[in-house]
């Protein structure tokens, strides 16, 4: 199955789930040119948003993706399940869709959504971490993979910050 990430951005906004966009996607869309082969959300946690996000999880055929299984393991997305999620890996049938409810160093979606940005991208409307918040949770999670990109996503920031 091809990374589709703008259709997982369809099905979530046909179903009006209130997401930001995180991590590697979030930095691509503010210009960064790392590459990711998955989608990073940080859902609401009201549990209107969580129903909605559990229709489209069922929409999206999501399974729980396991190292090793590329059909992933059948789970029941219900409201219950998702409100206790930290993390939770998925494959769906356009790709990779990871839930982080409270990416490393931040505390969820309220504490992001007011420096979020709105981005449309092909008709669909999109927010996306603030170029703060994804650098903050990379210096979090401090992974060898989110220090090799660390650099680059601070330049990033300088030149947007000197306007150019």
């Amino acid at each position: 199955m091809a990374f589709d990430p703008l259709k997982i951005l369809e099905v979530l906004q046909h179903h009006h789930v209130n997401v930001i966009v995180v991590g590697g996607m979030a930095a691509a869309l503010h210009g960064s040119d790392m590459v990711t082969f998955d989608l990073d959300v940080t859902p609401e946690r009201r549990r209107e948003n969580l129903e909605r996000l559990s229709t489209a999880l069922v929409h999206l055929h999501a399974r729980i993706r396991i190292e090793g299984d590329h059909t992933g393991v059948a789970f029941e997305p219900t409201v219950d399940f998702l409100s206790q999620l930290i993390v939770l890996n998925l494959t769906t049938d356009y790709g990779d869709l990871d839930l982080v409810m409270s990416p490393a160093g931040l505390s969820g979606y309220d504490a992001m959504s007011e420096a979020a940005r709105r981005v449309e991208i092909d008709g669909v409307s999109v927010q996306v971490a603030s170029l703060d918040d994804v650098i903050t949770s990379k210096e979090a999670s401090n992974r060898a993979k989110d220090r090799l990109t660390l650099p680059g996503l601070r330049m990033l920031r300088r030149k947007n910050s000197e306007g150019g």
